[in-house]
């Protein structure tokens, strides 16, 4: 039986994704056992052939034949990539920032709709969204209002819109 082909990588076992990175897999009992996800191709055929050693394969199965054992296979294969509280957090946190990235993104496309032959004219864009805000609040305090005056009012008693009507009028003078 002739040897089996060596993919693009140049090593058993590992395969190039579309994102450039290299993903080690090995095949036991016909089923495709995903070892990882690595930066080089090395890393990714250190990770398969501690994978190989622990499936009893041989020597001429391996991509580093100077390896001697299991101990030292799984001494030089990158440890593997396992997914924690910390690393849900980190990606939540970064998803974060992508969707403030993304609004602000949002707003300079609506501003440079707005003003398309003044860009350097930001004043006028934000005291138009100063103004949008202080009519939102005024908008809210007449409901609240006219909410005070209802005796049919569906408002409990500890509903926070309530508030809307108590706070200081000093923020609409700015």
């Amino acid at each position: 039986m002739p040897p089996r082909r060596r993919g693009a990588s140049g090593f058993r076992g590992v395969r190039v994704r579309p994102s450039g990175r290299f993903t080690a897999e090995i095949r036991a009992g016909g089923f495709r056992l995903t070892l990882g996800t690595y930066n080089t191709p090395e890393l990714a055929a250190r990770a398969y052939d501690a994978a190989a050693w622990r499936f009893r394969r041989p020597g001429h199965d391996m991509n580093f034949p100077d390896v001697e054992s299991l101990e030292e296979a799984e001494f030089l294969a990158p440890p593997p990539c396992l997914v924690d509280d910390e690393d849900r957090r980190r990606h939540r946190q970064v998803q974060r920032r992508i969707t403030i990235a993304e609004r602000d993104e949002q707003l300079m496309r609506q501003w440079r709709a707005q003003f398309p032959n003044d860009v350097d004219n930001t004043d006028a864009f934000f005291a138009n969204l100063r103004a949008q805000r202080r009519s939102n609040r005024r908008h809210r305090r007449a409901v609240a209002a006219f909410e005070l005056e209802n005796p049919n009012t569906t408002w409990t008693e500890n509903d926070p819109r309530w508030d809307d009507i108590w706070t200081e009028t000093t923020s609409d003078d700015e």
